[in-house]
Order: structure tokens, then C-alpha cells, then sequence
């Protein structure tokens, strides 16, 4: 009889494989929710201290900024520390931030709180993603799962904040969820003590691009493409996230005026979106990834156009779309920095890419306000669009993906 290689509680390597994958995929979900627990909150505090709606947004600015700055450190803390641990450090610190958001009194405080947030917020990105892509050699597939993850927490911000600021008041949308995180963190530390004493030989191996991926030409071309591609798409990413709640409020008034129907109908447009990412992964592992960049840039420029002026239900139906062409570019940008970095490299390119896109992010709530109060949304989402076609001239620099050789790979 032949046994099934398990780890010391006894579970098959298959099984613990896709509890931690489990792990990662709720941190991408949370990653992404606790950023936007703010954006539909701040809806309901409109009046507080007599603050507009675009100040509200402002006061979110410093977690945008904590979210891209410590993203760096995070990933070189990963690769000098370990991945598992900045992992733990990230559920249990985003979760105890939010729950000091939830007892924050003044604005001060509550700019203090944000920004703990977006800095427990930015070690998801640079460790989980390389921890997520690691042992594999097409990931585009995996990166697209966990993509839907962390867009199913975009959807779940807006639904989950209207819910409970409706029943219990906008601190408990923060308290809640806090509360969860934590008690994922605990769960995670104990899953991760099960792990270290699982033998060496069972571990995931690693998986190194092809030398030619590696050439200081390809790189150099590599770079420069992805990191304009990296603004313009943070931008477009960012801002839209951050500016749909708004944008239903003010333009399905003739279908809901209801905070909490409005938080609905913004999470089923991000989750209905966010299976995009799926197909987009497939795709990333079958063709080029600068082919399929180009076509999901290319769409995405047209969507935000239209979508400036519409009003009621055409408005969510279009929404949908835009946003199924927005939550597709991720896995692509993710897929490239992969097949051109070595395993040991990815937690600190992973930590560049995303202190670049996250910066990014930090001029966000300035330009909603900003562009919101002066001339409205028609105005912001023509600039969206043009954001859009600064991708689609970007991605022209990158180099014609070669074809990848099957390799055998960790299961994951």
C-alpha cells in the first residue's frame, strides 16, 4: 500500500498546498477591502465637521501614500525575514488598524488610522504575489484566481461597509471587519508553525526564467514599458475603485438613493467584473502578454468615455464592462514581471513595481476631490480614458513574448 506524503497533522501536501494558496487569496481580499472601507464610508460622514465629500476623500491621501511607500521595505523585509511572517504581520496589523479607525474621534485620528491601515496594507502585494507565483512556470492562471480574490474584496468593501453603516453606524464597518482579520492572522500563525516542520523535500521547488528572459536589452525594454504602463494603470485601477460608490450615488438617483443598495450594487459590479481576470489568466499563459495588454488597454479607453455621461441602469451595465477591462490588466502586469525575474528576486521587484503603482494611488483621493468638486465626474472619466491610452502606447515598448517550454511544476 502506498502512503500519501503528509505533513505532521496529517493532512496530503495537496491539501496543505491549497490551504496555504487559501490564506493568500483572503489577504488579497482583505488587502484590497480595508483600502476601501473608507470610500463608502465617507459617503455617510458628508457634513461631518463641515467637510465635502472630496475633503472626506482627502483625508484618505496618507494611507494611499503608506500603501506604495512601505511596500519596499515590506518586500526586502520579506526576503531577509520571511515571507510567512510579514504575511502574519500583515493580517493581524491591518486588522488592528482598522479597529483604531473604528474608535477615531477626530479627523486628525482618523487620517492617523488610514494611514496604518495602507501601510499594513502594503505588505500583501510585494510578499503575497511572489509567494503566490512561486514553484510555478505558467502562473497566469493563478494570478487570475487570486486577482478575483482581491477584486471580490473591492466588491465586498462597498457592500459590507453599506450593510453595517446602515444597522450599527460607520465605525462598526471598520470594527468588523478588524475584528475578522485578526482572527484570520491567529489561524494563519498557527498554519504557518505546522508548515516549518514539514521536510525540506516537500517543499515547492523553484522555478527561474529562461536565460533569454534575462538579457539586459530584453529587461531594460521590460522596464521601461512596465513601469508607464504601471502609472498610467494605477491610476485608472485606483481611481475608478475608489470613485464608483460615489459616482452610483450621484448617477442612479432615479433607481436607489439607499446607501446600502447603492453598496450593493457597486459590489456586484466589481464581483461580476473580477471573473475577468480568470480568462485573462488563461489567456496570459496561452498567447503574449503584450498582445492581450494591448487589447484590454485598447478597450478600456472607449468604456471610460462612455461611461463619463451615462445615468440610471445603463450606467451599471457599462460599469460592469469597464470595470471587466480594468480588473484584466492586473494578472497581465504580474505575468511579465514573473517570467522575467528569478525567484530570489520577486519579493523585492514585486515591492519596486508596486511602490511605483502605489504612489500612484496616493495622488488618487486629491484627484477625485479635486476634479469631482470643481467639474464632476463627466471630467474625470475622460481623463481616465486618456490615462487608458497612455497603456496602450506603453505597452508597444515590450518586447514579443517567446514561447514557454513545459516544465513540471508544484501543484498548487
Amino acid at each position: 500500500m502506498v502512503e500519501i506524503a503528509a505533513s505532521p497533522a496529517g493532512a496530503p501536501d495537496r491539501v496543505r498546498e491549497r490551504v496555504g494558496f487559501f490564506f493568500l487569496n483572503i489577504g488579497h481580499l482583505f488587502d484590497h477591502m480595508f483600502m476601501l472601507i473608507f470610500a463608502t464610508a465617507a459617503i455617510a460622514l458628508v457634513g461631518m465637521d463641515g467637510m465635502t465629500y472630496g475633503q472626506l476623500a482627502e483625508l484618505a491621501t496618507p494611507a494611499f501614500v503608506a500603501f506604495g511607500a512601505f511596500s519596499l521595505p515590506a518586500g526586502w523585509l520579506a526576503g531577509k525575514w520571511s515571507r510567512e511572517g510579514m504575511l502574519s504581520v500583515f493580517f493581524i496589523g491591518i486588522g488592528l488598524s482598522a479597529i483604531a479607525m473604528g474608535f477615531a474621534e477626530s479627523a486628525n485620528q482618523m487620517m492617523l488610522a488610514l494611514f496604518l491601515i495602507g501601510m499594513f496594507a502594503a505588505i500583501y502585494h510585494p510578499v503575497g504575489i511572489a509567494m503566490v507565483v512561486h514553484g510555478k512556470q505558467k502562473v497566469g492562471l493563478a494570478l487570475g484566481i487570486n486577482g478575483v480574490w482581491g477584486n471580490m474584496g473591492i466588491a465586498v468593501a462597498p457592500l459590507a461597509t453599506g450593510i453595517l453603516v446602515e444597522l450599527s453606524g460607520w465605525r462598526a464597518a471598520f470594527i468588523v471587519p478588524g475584528i475578522i482579520a485578526v482572527l484570520f492572522g491567529l489561524a494563519y500563525i498557527l498554519f504557518v508553525r505546522n508548515e516549518a516542520r514539514m521536510p525540506a523535500s516537500a517543499k515547492k521547488p523553484v522555478i527561474d526564467p529562461d536565460q533569454s528572459d534575462l538579457e539586459w536589452g530584453v529587461l531594460i525594454r521590460v522596464g521601461v514599458a512596465l513601469i508607464l504602463t504601471i502609472l498610467f494603470g494605477g491610476i485608472v485601477f485606483h481611481t475608478v475603485s475608489f470613485a464608483l460608490p460615489k459616482l452610483f450615488e450621484e448617477r442612479l438617483i432615479d433607481v436607489t438613493t439607499d446607501l446600502k443598495s447603492i453598496g450593493l450594487i457597486t459590489g456586484a459590479v466589481f464581483a461580476i467584473a473580477s471573473f475577468a481576470q480568470i480568462v485573462v489568466g488563461r489567456l496570459v499563459d496561452r498567447y503574449s502578454p503584450r498582445t492581450i495588454l494591448l487589447i484590454v488597454a485598447f478597450l478600456q479607453v472607449p468604456a471610460f468615455a462612455i461611461m463619463a455621461t451615462l445615468t440610471g441602469l445603463p450606467a451599471i451595465f457599462v460599469g460592469i464592462v469597464m470595470m471587466m477591462v480594468v480588473f484584466g490588466e492586473i494578472p497581465i502586469h504580474d505575468t511579465i514581471v514573473t517570467r522575467h525575474t528569478k525567484s530570489a528576486w520577486r519579493s523585492n521587484v514585486f515591492a519596486v513595481k508596486f511602490v511605483i503603482a502605489l504612489l500612484v494611488a496616493a495622488v488618487v483621493p486629491k484627484l477625485i476631490g479635486t476634479v469631482h468638486d470643481a467639474y464632476g465626474f463627466e471630467t474625470l472619466f475622460f481623463i481616465l480614458s486618456a490615462a487608458a491610452a497612455g497603456v496602450v502606447a506603453s505597452a508597444l515598448i515590450l518586447p514579443k513574448a517567446r514561447k514557454i517550454a513545459p516544465q513540471k511544476e508544484a501543484t498548487a
